[in-house]
């Protein structure tokens, strides 16, 4: 069942997702070659604290760590590990949760280290910009259907890459996942009606090679079958009868992406 949202709720999801966003910015600005991922996580852990939140992941159905960090052909739920160190060339996707007054919020973002090649360069940007083709027909009267044919249509007919079909977006509010589920790949008019007060998480996982993925031994870490890389972009949005509100914000992210030099931007041509 989905629970439909006030403003007033929306409020809350809105301040969660805004230490989402800071976080991310925050890491953003230390990632470079050498760090490890586990360092990055403590660092994210300290600063969502800091802000009155609680790192949502933590514990989360026996998750070990605040962040998802996952590197290269990671898909997601990457876990962040003492002996796991940046290098140069790495895609680095972070996924982030926070709650805080009783409701959550989430975001993710892909970051480029250093040099990297132009394909990979072209699968974040497509990537990015897929996450926006659905922002843009998440409106009421529309049907869950069209976020992910907008997505998937985009991504694999125009671009060449894979959407991955296993994992999915999500509603979210008092709980981390609630209904509905958010397809990255679907049918144009089918699905629920989407309908004033929805409030959910879109997160493209975009291939550069087949779609096929796989969780690794650790029970967490979901891998690329083929090796290929991936990369992953999540806005938490809200629908109302007067228009979209995009309650996480990327902004800040990607002004530390231009200003930290160990980091190419993803920035898309406004």
């Amino acid at each position: 069942m989905i629970h439909y949202k006030t403003k007033e709720e929306v409020a809350f999801i809105k301040e969660s997702c805004q230490i989402v966003s800071e976080t991310l910015e925050y890491v953003a600005y230390f990632l470079k070659p050498g760090i490890s991922t586990k360092e990055i996580d403590d660092k994210a852990e300290s600063f969502i604290l800091s802000k009155g939140g609680l790192p949502a992941f933590k514990g989360y159905n026996g998750f070990p760590s605040s962040l998802c960090i996952s590197l290269n052909n990671e898909v997601v739920h990457g876990i962040p590990k003492c002996d796991l160190f940046l290098k140069e060339g790495d895609l680095v996707s972070i996924d982030c949760g926070v709650l805080k007054n009783g409701y959550f919020g989430d975001a993710a973002f892909t970051f480029l280290l250093g040099e990297v090649s132009v394909d990979n360069l072209n699968l974040c940007k497509a990537t990015l910009a897929s996450l926006y083709k659905g922002i843009e027909v998440s409106r009421c009267g529309m049907r869950m259907g069209d976020i992910g044919f907008s997505i998937q249509s985009f991504i694999e007919g125009e671009c060449g890459f894979s959407v991955v079909r296993e994992l999915v977006g999500h509603g979210i509010g008092k709980q981390l996942h609630e209904e509905p589920v958010v397809s990255n790949a679907g049918k144009r008019g089918s699905g629920q009606k989407i309908k004033s007060g929805l409030v959910i998480a879109i997160e493209p996982m975009v291939n550069f090679g087949k779609k096929e993925v796989v969780v690794l031994d650790d029970g967490w870490t979901v891998v690329t079958k083929d090796s290929s890389y991936s990369a992953h972009y999540e806005h938490t949005i809200a629908v109302f009868d007067d228009g979209v509100m995009v309650l996480s914000d990327h902004s800040g992210i990607e002004k530390a992406c231009v200003e930290n030099p160990f980091l190419t931007s993803v920035r898309l041509e406004s």
